[in-house]
């Protein structure tokens, strides 16, 4: 039970605080409860409590005061008045006061709990942005890059230990995946991180731009050359050059990148001198290399040349576990450049970002996330702020031989439990993840889980505990 949420129930009657501490505790709460505002008081200054169930009318402090020195002890608390002698001033008073909401007795049990629910997940969303902070700041990062993903982690390793070295790399990935951030950490790393970083884009150049652009030009070279401009091999100089897209290149350009790598010197367009080429290289392709080579379409002895240490990134539909943390590192950057705040998203909207089959990877990632924050109407982004579909809801296997049309309608209860079954097999068993998914604490899982007979075999559940049909 130690991650359960804490509920304090607050209420000078005996029979009040029974049943709300009976039915709490049915939903898989840890509930305490106390006779007056004196003994609330006394138990918020000894424990900490994540839900305090208040009572307005009290002998000693009402639940007025023990809601304003509560907030003072418990800031991190969520205070609901319970009364039944609501008015609007009562609610204004409580909302000035720092309440969460307000419940009028008699209330439906039903409401209760759905309201603890609402609470308890808006809590897990704040702790869980809070700890992707630390976790970002602490083990995470290589530079701009951010994973726990167990194969990134190891591309981590191995940049660490190129960009070291003055040896060639190749940077292999889909687009969108981080091949340009990648380089530039390799460059951060590397005993050249003071000298220039120097990037371009072979596919966005014809060949007689792109060799210019390499290598520089004397003036008069072509039409249009009126003064000598230097290339990115002599920008690069002492520093690092990123060339992105390298299997768009022609195969003249592939002879003349062959030749430099070999002799670490070049000449620029029409001119004769010779130019020392000190720039580490850095290469990248979306393109199957081994294929272009096998197929003519890329010389092999350039390949060989290029692909002196290989790296390859995953896509990031291969580590779905890093969103969390890709969305928490991106909405750091987003507050400082829209200058507002952002606490992170809901988990409807982190279920369709990780449902999401990022065919544009990172970038398309990143770029969602900018339209949420610039959209949304709060510091949280919600779903419909995003622009992506909702995850599909759990289908059932439909009967033998029948279509979906001719399917029997599901009960709600099934209904539950399928998409519960679904969401756990979709997580991998991981009951965190699969809570974030569904919306609701672990611990409502876990009493799901029990009620449906769902068993994940690498953890075993907790103790017995009593459930409601």
């Amino acid at each position: 039970m130690s991650d359960a949420v804490r509920i304090l129930v607050v209420d000078d009657e005996e029979i009040v605080r029974e049943s709300l501490t009976g039915w709490l505790r049915q939903d898989g709460y840890l509930v305490g409860s106390a006779a007056d505002g004196r003994a609330a008081l006394e138990s918020l200054r000894a424990e900490s409590w994540a839900i305090v169930l208040l009572d307005l009318k009290m002998p000693g402090p009402d639940g007025l005061q023990v809601l304003e020195e509560g907030r003072r002890l418990r800031p991190e608390a969520s205070f609901v008045l319970m009364t039944a002698y609501a008015t609007v001033d009562t609610a204004v008073a409580a909302m000035k006061l720092g309440a969460y909401d307000y419940l009028v007795k008699p209330f439906d049990p039903e409401e209760l709990s759905a309201l603890v629910r609402r609470i308890a997940a808006q809590q897990a969303l704040l702790e869980e942005n809070e700890s992707l902070r630390r976790a970002l700041k602490r083990e995470y990062g290589f530079h701009e890059l951010v994973s726990k993903n167990a194969t990134m982690q190891r591309v981590f390793d191995l940049a660490r230990v190129a960009a070291r070295s003055a040896s060639t790399i190749l940077i292999l990935g889909e687009s969108g995946s981080g091949k340009e951030v990648l380089a530039r950490a390799i460059h951060a790393e590397s005993p050249r991180a003071g000298e220039a970083f120097v990037a371009i884009s072979c596919a966005a150049l014809t060949e007689t731009l792109l060799e210019s652009e390499l290598f520089g030009h004397e003036k008069g070279a072509f039409t249009g050359a009126v003064a000598r401009r230097k290339g990115k091999f002599e920008l690069a100089q002492g520093g690092t050059l990123f060339l992105d897209e390298i299997g768009d290149i022609s195969p003249k350009l592939q002879l003349d990148l062959l030749r430099v790598l070999e002799e670490r010197r070049f000449q620029r367009v029409g001119g004769s001198e010779t130019i020392e080429a000190d720039a580490r290289v850095v290469a990248a392709t979306h393109r199957d290399l081994k294929k272009a080579v096998a197929e003519g379409r890329f010389r092999e002895d350039l390949f060989y040349r290029l692909n002196v240490i290989p790296v390859t990134l995953p896509p990031l539909r291969e580590r779905r576990e890093d969103i969390p943390l890709l969305v928490q590192h991106f909405l750091g950057r987003l507050t400082k450049d829209l200058k507002r705040p952002l606490d992170g998203v809901s988990p409807q909207a982190m279920a369709a970002l990780v449902a999401h089959p990022w065919p544009g990877n990172v970038r398309e990632l990143r770029n969602v996330l900018e339209r949420g924050a610039v959209v949304a109407t709060s510091s949280l982004i919600e779903l419909a702020d995003l622009g992506l579909p909702a995850p599909e809801p759990a289908r059932g296997a439909s009967p033998s031989g029948a279509s979906p049309s001719q399917e029997e309608p599901l009960s709600l209860e099934e209904v539950e439990k399928r998409h519960v079954a679904d969401v756990l097999s979709w997580a991998q068993g991981n009951v965190t993840h699969a809570a974030r998914i569904l919306g609701i604490d672990r611990m409502t899982l876990y009493n799901k889980m029990k009620r449906y007979g769902l068993r994940r075999a690498e953890e075993e559940l907790p103790g017995p505990s009593t459930s409601r049909n």
